[in-house]
């Protein structure tokens, strides 16, 4: 019996020792937080001691300095305002109840990954180009763990793509924070008929606790079937066509009396101070055309649509549009596309308002003349 006691002693003493503290609470839980370049985030740390003890909690660490820290009864918060890189780094929270001590660490981890991808080459033409670079700018951190890119045809990655390689500068510095641009190279694969529209670049950032995507479109060039050569005017401009029909979907609707699908088309022609874009397409009633993308946005044109006609002008004093125009017909979704480059070397032409104050200026101007030599001419007497 006396035995048996003193074997049971150690477990109770365990137990009222582990009853004057509970561990310590952390929000949020995870061994390691990561906050945005130049954003902010909160710690919270807890401690409940059993019966009338009052708990201390404290956070320590850089940002106990700073005067980032709340502290109350049980309870300790760590604010990081407008994180640095320079932020990154431990954090530790003490808490005790009489004499006993508890702690928590928490790494804080600073990342950036801005929308900022860019592609090269900004297009691809079907069948020629067969590689492509995609850039993603002011990154870090940047190891292939947290930082991937990636080709996406549709949702899902680009299938036989081969990996040229992968290139990690340090970006030109703004400021005390150190930052990268990491470009991943591919050489492509047959795309297939029909071509795809559109490839995607896609970079993924993940980190504890964090995923996050970005994506930049890579549009695909279809060559031209037309024997009809192109029209030339003063912007330069790359056309596009391409359908968004998946193979499953309906075929043209009725009233197209052609055997071919329904496209709409994109032509151009000058105008008074700029550029009028036509969308239209020879089918059938029922059928609507509309503007889609245009560079700046579709707010900045003036547009007219009706029925199969889609009209967008571009004004040369309004706007120096250089990108994608896109329009739709409905139903059916059919696209096309059309890449407009303005021709900055050519003066523009002079405004017709000023040819009628030249003339009258050029009339009085012979007036003039004529009167003084008559003056001159005129006989004596």
């Amino acid at each position: 019996m006396d035995q048996s006691l003193c074997l049971l002693l150690p477990f109770f003493l365990g137990l009222l020792h582990r009853g004057l503290g509970g561990p310590l609470e952390v929000e949020p839980p995870d061994p390691v937080v990561a906050v945005s370049l130049g954003g902010s985030r909160q710690l919270t740390c807890r401690l409940a001691c059993a019966g009338h003890r009052a708990p201390s909690v404290q956070w320590r660490g850089l940002d106990t300095s700073l005067g980032a820290v709340r502290s109350d009864a049980g309870r300790s918060v760590l604010t990081v305002h407008n994180a640095s890189l320079s932020a990154a780094g431990p954090r530790v929270c003490v808490g005790s109840c009489g004499d006993l001590t508890f702690q928590r660490t928490v790494q804080l981890l600073v990342f950036a990954f801005p929308a900022q991808l860019t592609v090269s080459p900004v297009a691809l033409v079907a069948k020629q180009d067969r590689e492509v670079a995609c850039t993603a700018h002011n990154v870090t951190p940047v190891s292939p763990e947290a930082l991937s890119l990636s080709l996406l045809l549709g949702d899902r990655e680009l299938e036989g793509v081969q990996a040229l390689g992968r290139d990690v500068e340090e970006e030109p510095q703004q400021g005390e924070d150190l930052l990268f641009r990491v470009t991943e190279r591919w050489l492509l694969p047959p795309l297939g008929t029909p071509t795809p529209p559109t490839l995607h670049c896609q970079a993924t950032m993940k980190l504890p606790g964090l995923e996050l995507s970005h994506h930049q479109p890579i549009p695909v060039l279809h060559r031209l079937t037309s024997q009809e050569p192109p029209v030339t005017t003063s912007p330069k401009a790359t056309p596009e066509l391409s359908s968004t029909q998946s193979p499953g979907s309906p075929g043209p609707p009725p009233g197209n009396s052609s055997t071919r699908p329904c496209r709409p088309e994109i032509h151009q022609s000058p105008a008074p101070g700029g550029l009028e874009l036509l969308c239209e397409a020879a089918c059938g009633p029922g059928m609507s055309a509309s503007w889609t993308q245009a560079p700046g946005g579709l707010e900045a044109y003036e547009r007219q649509e009706a029925g199969a006609l889609a009209r967008l002008s571009v004004l040369w004093a309004r706007c120096n549009p250089e990108g994608w125009f896109q329009c739709r017909l409905d139903p059916g979704g059919q696209m096309a596309s059309l890449y407009l480059v303005p021709e900055i070397s050519s003066p523009p032409n002079p405004p017709r308002a000023l040819w009628p104050g030249s003339l009258v200026l050029g009339l009085l101007f012979l007036a003039f003349l004529t009167h003084r030599l008559w003056r001159r001419c005129r006989p004596a007497g």
